[in-house]
């Protein structure tokens, strides 16, 4: 089967990801890249990790460059927004995949666990949306796709902080894409199940092995299965869709 990025044009688009510098975010700037975008690829503390994800954009033939800005500050944000913006004119495609975790039972879960988790995965979606929808409303076009998780549809325990706020982000998705879609953005959630190379590389083989049993198709999905959605949903092919949740789970939950 043919790459699926090589049916889909973004030539002339630029992408914002965040959290681009490894596992599901690095995945989708490849394959954005590969696809004609030129991708911004952010990170907040790996820099060798974003420029190596660079590196393998340029050997594609790609184009991109990396920012560095941590999505739980507004003003940061803010700030690396509008370089972009100045630097491309516009960006076109923001997919928000910057996300922590810091499991553990309520009963000895920290402020700051819960406090870290919902700034990261949730402020930090709020900061970086209210900062790009304004250019993108200017512009009368735009896609935001945000990366949420199983564990926000099913819930997980030990991931209170986690599942609340992935839920919570899908509610954000739905009431944003009710506000844009005046304005021709589209707003979309993409929701994964058991990805290898992501937070699940923190689990034994045999904890592993308990979760594929539970997956219809047997297996743990991959970084590029989820990142072929995030570039159908930047695609014109998916120009009637928002508001949705994309499920990329194997059919963990339906």
């Amino acid at each position: 089967m043919a790459h699926p990025s090589s049916m889909i044009s973004l030539q002339g688009q630029t992408a914002l990801v965040t959290g681009g510098s490894r596992g599901i975010g690095s995945a989708v700037c490849s394959m954005l890249a590969s696809s004609g975008a030129f991708v911004v690829v952010n990170y907040r503390s790996s820099e060798a990790s974003a420029q190596d994800v660079m590196a393998g954009i340029k050997d594609l033939g790609g184009d991109g460059k990396i920012a560095r800005f941590d999505v739980c500050s507004g003003d940061e944000v803010d700030r690396a927004t509008a370089e972009i913006i100045q630097d491309r004119g516009k960006i076109d495609i923001l997919v928000n995949n910057a996300g922590i975790s810091r499991d553990g039972l309520i009963g000895r879960m920290k402020d700051q666990d819960w406090n870290d988790v919902l700034s990261t995965n949730l402020s930090g979606v709020f900061h970086i949306c209210r900062s790009v929808s304004k250019s993108m409303i200017r512009n009368r076009k735009g896609r935001i796709i945000n990366i949420s998780s199983t564990a926000g549809e099913a819930g997980n325990p030990g991931q209170v902080n986690y599942s609340a706020a992935k839920a919570g982000l899908i509610g954000f998705t739905k009431a944003l894409a009710r506000e844009l879609a005046p304005r021709n953005i589209l707003v979309n959630s993409v929701s994964p199940g058991i990805i290898s190379g992501g937070l699940s590389d923190q689990l034994t083989e045999d904890q592993l092995e308990a979760i594929r049993a539970h997956v219809p198709l047997r297996r743990t999905g991959t970084s590029d299965d989820v990142a072929a959605a995030v570039l159908f949903l930047s695609s014109g092919m998916a120009d009637y869709i928002t508001g949705q949740v994309i499920r990329v789970n194997g059919g963990l939950y339906m």
